[in-house]
């Protein structure tokens, strides 16, 4: 075999995972707005099925999960918020982690107050197991890297989580 033949089929190997990869950005980020919206909307079920298992299981099973959404939700009604809503922005780079493929979302959320609204930047984690055929998620926006390390033991350090920004509070006109 020539050595441009051993190139052409170099490129091509190495070229296939980016192309399969690029056809599935607008697949991932359809499902992280669908994750995102049933958070938004109350919609446990969803939530806990498109939540990446290991977080399931380290949350003490689906029951207890749910039960630690709804105290977390009532714990922001109680200081006022009277409605949660938000928006996913386009996946970041496709990353190789052991035998899974990592993928980041920035999240932009809004809380609304009485008085006015918050908003603040969060970060969706998408992982995949077979390939990016089928994904998970997690909010890795404040999680301390060591819970991240221990529910992704293969986690690669080459995808940097950004530290989310400082809620802004918007009053409202009145």
């Amino acid at each position: 075999m020539s050595v441009l033949k051993k190139f052409k089929y170099l490129l091509l190997f190495i070229a296939i995972p980016y192309t399969t990869f690029a056809q599935d950005t607008t697949a991932l980020k359809k499902l992280a707005n669908r994750f995102a919206n049933a958070t938004f909307n109350s919609d446990h079920k969803l939530v806990i099925d498109l939540t990446y298992p290991k977080l399931v299981e380290l949350s003490g099973g689906r029951d207890s999960m749910q039960k630690l959404i709804v105290e977390r939700i009532e714990s922001l009604q109680k200081q006022g918020v009277m409605k949660f809503e938000g928006s996913v922005g386009s996946p970041g780079p496709f990353i190789k982690a052991g035998n899974q493929i990592h993928c980041l979302l920035p999240e932009t959320l809004f809380l609304k107050m009485f008085t006015g609204r918050y908003v603040t930047r969060s970060y969706l984690l998408a992982i995949s197991n077979d390939k990016g055929k089928s994904w998970t998620f997690m909010d890795v926006g404040k999680m301390p890297a060591e819970v991240l390390h221990k529910l992704l033991p293969n986690y690669n350090d080459e995808l940097v989580i950004p530290t989310p920004g400082k809620p802004m509070f918007f009053p409202d006109q009145h």
